[in-house]
């Protein structure tokens, strides 16, 4: 069955000496397309690279995730804007607002949220959102985006809020995408979640090497072919086949970023 894994971190050191392996299994296991998300200046440039020698598997998004802003240079920013217009680049992110760690000043984190969110909508480009700890203010910011340019464009990565919240940011207009931890044990309220989604928003990804799925969690790190196992856990959640699952999800992904079969 087919699956496009929309957020997976490709350019960390965990794939250095396995890098191709680990893209080869990955179409083995049906997955077609990967996105290779930015989170600093540098793993933003590598993921574009990533997009060149993996062209037409892997394509890159760039951004600074909020918990490493605190630590851009003076020329981080516009180097991040002149990278979004490369070959490859599908997406800005991953971006968002962070309150569990205490990495960037929140202040800090919303500007450069902000900025994210103009870029997008410059470039005619999906967004992908990071949240941790800060719902309310997540949606504040979406919601004023929303004011200034109607219907969103946009992700909620490895979503974790309830069916209220997905709710709204179905209304707004974005996606919303189920990681890993969506087949653990205590996750029930997120399947519940998962299975109000409307079949054409719902997105799937790895977030590798993190948040490795049930059966494979603890043992090695993640990688996208183990995306097939959070699939079929979305699948008996939402009382359809995993292969339609796989379907769904790989139309929602190749249309949310202009990416032909």
């Amino acid at each position: 069955m087919p699956h496009f894994d929309t957020h997976a971190h490709l350019d960390q050191e965990e794939f250095d000496a396995t890098r191709d392996a680990v893209v080869e299994r990955a179409r083995a296991a049906g997955v077609e397309t990967i996105i290779a998300v930015g989170t600093t200046l540098a793993a933003s440039r590598k993921c574009v690279e990533l997009a060149a020698q993996y062209a037409g598997a892997v394509y890159a998004a760039v951004g600074l995730q909020p918990n490493y802003v605190a630590e851009c240079g003076p020329d981080d920013w516009s180097e991040i804007e002149r990278l979004a217009e490369s070959p490859g680049v599908v997406a800005i992110g991953e971006t968002g607002l962070d309150r569990h760690w205490d990495f960037t000043p929140f202040a800090m984190q919303q500007d450069y949220f902000d900025r994210h969110l103009a870029l997008a909508g410059r470039l005619d480009l999906p967004f992908i959102v990071h949240m941790r700890d800060c719902d309310a203010e997540i949606m504040e910011a979406l919601r004023a985006e929303h004011r200034r340019r109607g219907p969103l464009r946009g992700i909620m990565h490895s979503f974790t809020g309830d069916a209220g919240m997905a709710a709204e940011c179905l209304a707004l207009g974005l996606h919303i995408s189920f990681a890993g931890m969506v087949t653990y044990k205590k996750s029930q309220p997120l399947r519940d979640c998962a299975a109000t989604i409307p079949a054409n928003r719902l997105l799937i990804e790895t977030d590798c090497p993190y948040l490795s799925p049930e059966p494979v969690r603890g043992k090695r790190p993640n990688e996208p072919a183990y995306i097939a196992h959070t699939a079929t856990c979305l699948a008996i959640a939402r009382s359809i086949s995993p292969q339609e699952l796989g379907r769904q999800t790989t139309a929602n992904a190749r249309a949310l970023f202009g990416i032909s079969s």
